[in-house]
């Protein structure tokens, strides 16, 4: 299957579409306030011109438990500046264990090598309550953080809910983080309790981190207590860390008791997120319990058409945003489905084993994976049922037209293909799914709803049918509360406000359709500029990648002569060889497709792409080893060895 970018690949039936909680917010919105019940571009608009109302009218749909208070943003039009239910009183976690029956299934647990676990509403709220007594006795209460370092597990789920259930902001990292890392993390945040595991798993190996951890101890001094979590088993499992208590010891010593929760105001701090840091030390961003809550349950619930009881996977490690927006499925009262390790281990479709196990109803991944899954040759819709899944997400890199066609072909035909984006800024979406709209070949359906998302020229005009800067101009309630240690807010503000006045600068570099989608060329600043002319990197990789000896590719802009060359890296298929005419080839192709000022002046071979511990291409790494740059906190890549390919490489001396 191919086609042109735009083209419709599926629409939902009206008994969907009329089924869909998007269709009911905007009946009950058009009794209650006026709202356009039809048009889905008219009901943006005004969900956009009446935000008051829609957020407001959202915390009553959505069943937020909580006293909203009677303002609801003072200072609407001020970035930074707007306060949402400034007078509002709420915790996060108290919405995410709203009562339901003690034997639903709260967490699924898939681990690599198959091991899994189910957890009972009850006997989640039973270790919620355990765990919290464990970080009271070790001093924990409002304002006070709690960080861990662990994989993909209950353990990391409960100890969130735990700790934030008593006013403590939660962070967390992934354990293949090195120990600089870490601590280039939550050592500027200062916590007091760590959750760390002994070990890993990934492409069925077991990597022992007990030395790391006890040297992240070491670097945090402010740590009241370390609670170690034994997820792998090793030989010497006996040899426990210095400093720590083991988890099962931890939660032992304590006796379930009734669930309470310290209401907090809406903008306290809930989430400690950072950024990838491959242009510095990592920024500490400050997420609040409102703002997070309410912008989830909207993405999930209307965006993505989540319902009580769906099972919902995203494929996603403690290092990325995705986990935290995973987690809050649970207060539509899903089921929430872990998975920890390699997605291509024992097999490419590993991952499809546990959609058809579990009957996984929302099936989250990455761009990359999808690309990977199409390279190896898998095809998923012969070789599995996938009768549940209703909707397919994908983020993390744009989706290319290829991928798109792949998923329709190959995975799954009549289902929701939602590519959605926004990131760690604002723990959510700008662009996601709409489930009553079409899904076109190479775009995202649309906008979300309440967040005026335009594409800016550099004066500030706004665009259609052209790239240019992704910016928001209004403001909305999962806007960072700030930037750890940043008193006067003026990293946050020059981080997002300063390229125009009083809108928020993404850093995407986009293209509105026609269709009212959206298309996703890259980031901005990894734009490339020849000739003064600005071309996003992800419209190269589709015509590169979609040629069958090749299959992955890096782009930068190099620095030549007064102006700025494209350089093209690919990764060959294993009987491909980089000679004269394949590199004519692959000219020819973007040339075509995109136009000369896209065509490369170079192609080199590499055998590795680098990318962060998210699974995002790092494209300015590379930008910075080929200009002899040095590479700021390197522990922000999985795969830092792969620059060593792109270093004083002499075919790009002339």
């Amino acid at each position: 299957m191919s086609g042109s970018i735009g083209d419709p690949l599926w629409s939902a039936s009206e008994e969907r579409i009329a089924g869909c909680a998007m269709t009911a917010l905007m009946h009950d919105l058009a009794t209650a306030y006026g709202a356009p019940a039809d048009g889905d571009a008219a009901f943006h608009r005004w969900s956009v011109e009446h935000a008051d109302q829609f957020w407001r009218f959202l915390w009553d749909d959505c069943a937020v438990i909580g006293e909203p208070g009677t303002r609801i943003v003072d200072n609407p039009t001020q970035m930074p500046g707007a306060s949402w239910f400034p007078d509002a009183r709420l915790n996060y976690a108290e919405n995410l264990l709203r009562p339901r029956s003690e034997s639903d299934t709260a967490i699924v647990f898939r681990r690599e090598d198959g091991a899994t676990q189910r957890i009972s509403f009850g006997q989640l709220c039973a270790d919620v309550s355990r765990c919290a007594q464990v970080l009271q006795t070790a001093g924990v209460g409002v304002g006070d953080r709690v960080a861990a370092y662990m994989p993909n597990c209950p353990e990391v789920l409960i100890a969130m809910l735990a700790a934030t259930s008593l006013g403590a902001a939660f962070s967390s990292a992934s354990p293949d983080f090195g120990v600089r890392g870490v601590l280039d993390r939550f050592g500027q945040i200062e916590p007091k309790v760590l959750i760390a595991t002994n070990g890993y798993l990934y492409n069925g190996k077991s990597h022992d981190r007990r030395l790391q951890v006890a040297e992240i101890i070491q670097g945090l001094p402010t740590l009241q207590q370390t609670v170690l979590v034994s997820f792998v088993s090793e030989s010497n499992d006996a040899i426990a860390v210095d400093g720590s208590t083991g988890w099962a010891e931890a939660l032992a010593a304590h006796q379930p008791a009734p669930l309470t929760f310290t209401r907090v105001p809406f903008d306290h701090p809930l989430f400690i997120m950072f950024s990838s840091g491959t242009t510095g030390a990592p920024k500490c961003i400050v997420h609040g319990h409102g703002g997070t809550l309410l912008q989830h349950l909207k993405e999930h619930r209307y965006h993505l058409d989540v319902r009580a009881q769906d099972r919902v996977f995203y494929f996603t490690t403690c290092g990325w945003m995705m986990w935290n927006w995973l987690v809050s499925a649970l207060a539509l009262k899903a089921t929430v489905c872990l998975f920890d390790g390699s997605p291509g281990f024992p097999t490419m479709t590993a991952l499809f084993d546990y959609a058809d196990k579990e009957r996984i109803s929302f099936f989250g991944t990455s761009a990359k994976f999808i690309e990977a899954l199409k390279t190896s040759g898998a095809d998923p819709h012969n070789s599995h049922n996938l009768e549940s899944i209703r909707t397919i997400a994908s983020t993390g890199s744009p989706l290319s037209p290829d991928s798109f066609d792949y998923v329709y072909a190959n995975i799954k035909e009549d289902v929701h293909l939602a590519s959605i984006a926004g990131g760690t800024d604002i723990v959510g979406c700008f662009l996601t799914g709409n489930p009553r709209l079409p899904v076109r070949r190479g775009e995202i359906q649309g906008p979300a709803l309440a967040m005026d998302v335009a594409v800016f020229d550099p004066d500030g005009q706004r665009l259609h049918g052209t790239p240019g800067e992704l910016v928001c101009t209004n403001a909305f309630p999962s806007m960072p509360v700030g930037f750890w240690n940043d008193g006067d807010g003026s990293r946050y503000h020059a981080a997002y406000f300063e390229a125009f006045s009083n809108v928020w600068t993404h850093g995407d570099w986009v293209e509105q359709t026609e269709h009212g989608g959206f298309i996703i060329h890259g980031r901005s600043d990894a734009t490339l500029n020849p000739g003064g002319v600005r071309i996003g990197t992800a419209e190269i990789y589709g015509v590169v990648e979609s040629c069958a000896s090749v299959t992955e590719s890096l782009v930068i802009g190099q620095d030549w002569q007064g102006d700025v060359r494209v350089v093209l890296f690919v990764v060959l298929a294993d009987d491909a060889v980089l000679d004269e005419a394949l590199i004519s080839d692959l000219k020819s192709r973007v040339r075509a497709e995109c136009s000369p000022r896209h065509t490369p002046a170079k192609v080199l071979a590499v055998t590795d792409i680098p990318r962060t511990r998210s699974g995002k291409i790092s494209e300015l790494a590379v930008r910075d080893v080929v200009h002899g740059r040095p590479i700021k906190n390197t522990e922000a890549l999985a795969n830092l060895d792969a620059l060593d390919q792109y270093k004083a490489r002499s075919e790009l001396n002339d």
